[in-house]
């Protein structure tokens, strides 16, 4: 099980993967698509990515509501617990 942190790690890395971004980008106050500009289908691989990664399940309905990083992080921490 990944601390936060870790997760944070992953996730950035897995955005600057799909995006270009950098993985310093990738904070947890900031919004995938206000702030990182991550378009829907962008959004899906990013799930799908971080299902393996974390071995966790985020449900499409669940999807919608990780509109930051900081949501993701929370969501994938509470998934593996």
């Amino acid at each position: 099980m990944a601390d936060k942190n870790e997760i944070l790690a992953g996730l950035a890395e897995i955005v600057a993967e799909e995006t270009g971004l950098e993985t310093a980008e990738v904070q947890l106050d900031k919004s995938f698509t206000d702030d990182l500009d991550i378009d829907s289908l962008s959004m899906m691989t990013i799930v799908t990515l971080a299902e393996e990664k974390f071995d966790v399940r985020i449900p499409d309905e669940k999807v919608k509501d990780l509109t930051t990083v900081g949501d993701a992080v929370d969501y994938i921490a509470g998934a593996q617990g």
